[in-house]
């Protein structure tokens, strides 16, 4: 069975104001006390010194996947607590924040070359790594994942404020990531070495610095044998996150199926699928989709219900099919993380109480 790994970016606020602070180096400072000199660390600094990253090691079992999850968002907790500050699971700031560049080479560089892009850059994701044989498999699985990735937006929707304002969408923190220039849904690559060959192509007219600065949705990762999806936010609840790894795993696993059985990839242009994308990010759960098998207009749940149609038989072989239906049926009629911010608000009128809930809901 394939593993799966995550990585998640969370966001460091103050505890009573809900204001982003800049004190990921106090916190990664108070991890580091925890960390084991041979392993590789937990936690790790991101672009700004207001977020936080962890991956999670990779588990062939949801539930072990899950609770990893859940176990290192507490342990992050708990470091932020020491350093003064809170961990949230938020994919964009609800208040307004000033953007502090985190110290390193690699970053100031990219502050130079970016600009306001980079500084804008607040906010956080969740990357999906699923395990794939080889270069030709993964590429040949990114071939086929990327009419249904604007699904998983949708489901992982969790960022409906921007420096204080509504935005009036449901993702926003996806509209914000496309400001780089590798970044956004890619076209068919057909074989490892014209994928290879396209990395080479960026990286030659300077404009992206190395490997890991090439964005696509979907991509191979430089350092691990796995394909990583990165379309997602960061997801408010752990059971979020672990459906949406679940319904990559399925699709990457039904793309290799595809590919070995011979069935080409859907040739769809970058430009319907940047229409599904906006679609996705735009309407959440709330609204019409673009559904993947017609590339037309859809309610949310008939392109739900198209996904988990589509990867019927890999998570039934994994047993992750029950709960995959459960989840998705939960978050169609309660709501993802978007929802949610958006109720408290219409409920508080106060964005520091949308920061704060999402400061204990990051928790469940």
């Amino acid at each position: 069975m394939r593993t799966v790994g995550v990585e998640e970016e969370l966001l460091l606020v103050d505890p009573e104001t809900g204001e982003p602070r800049a004190l990921s180096a106090a916190v990664l400072a108070r991890a580091a006390r925890y960390e084991v000199a041979e392993e590789e660390p937990v936690f790790q600094k991101e672009l700004h010194n207001q977020m936080v990253e962890f991956a999670t090691h990779p588990q062939s079992e949801m539930g072990e996947l899950g609770a990893d999850i859940v176990r290192i968002r507490a342990e992050a907790a708990q470091h932020a607590r020491e350093a003064g500050c809170a961990v949230a699971a938020l994919a964009t700031s609800p208040l307004a924040v000033r953007p502090s560049v985190s110290i390193g080479q690699r970053y100031r560089w990219m502050a130079d070359q970016y600009r306001i892009a980079t500084r804008e850059q607040i906010v956080c994701g969740c990357h999906v790594h699923v395990s794939v044989a080889s270069d030709e498999e993964g590429v040949a699985v990114i071939d086929r994942l990327r009419p249904w990735l604007s699904v998983l937006t949708a489901l992982s929707a969790n960022s409906p404020f921007w420096q204080g304002r509504e935005t009036g969408y449901s993702s926003y923190r996806s509209r914000v990531w496309l400001r780089w220039p590798s970044a956004g849904p890619t076209e068919l690559f057909g074989s490892a070495e014209r994928y290879h060959r396209r990395v080479a192509d960026m990286l030659a007219t300077g404009t992206i610095l190395d490997e890991k600065m090439v964005y696509f949705d979907a991509r191979l990762s430089a350092r691990w044998p796995t394909v990583e999806v990165r379309v997602a936010d960061v997801c408010l609840h752990a059971h979020t996150a672990v459906l949406v790894a679940t319904l990559a795993r399925a699709l990457v696993e039904t793309a290799a199926r595809d590919w070995e059985a011979g069935k080409e990839p859907a040739d769809h242009s970058v430009s319907l699928l940047r229409l599904a994308d906006w679609r996705a990010a735009r309407s959440g759960l709330t609204g019409d989709l673009v559904d993947p098998l017609t590339m037309r207009n859809a309610p949310a749940e008939t392109v739900v219900r198209s996904l988990l149609e589509y990867v019927e038989d890999a998570l039934t072989d994994s047993g992750d099919l029950e709960r995959a239906r459960e989840s998705c049926a939960g978050l169609l009629l309660n709501g993802n993380g978007s929802q949610m911010q958006r109720e408290v608000f219409e409920r508080t009128g106060s964005l520091r109480e949308v920061v704060t809930t999402c400061v204990r809901q990051t928790q469940t």
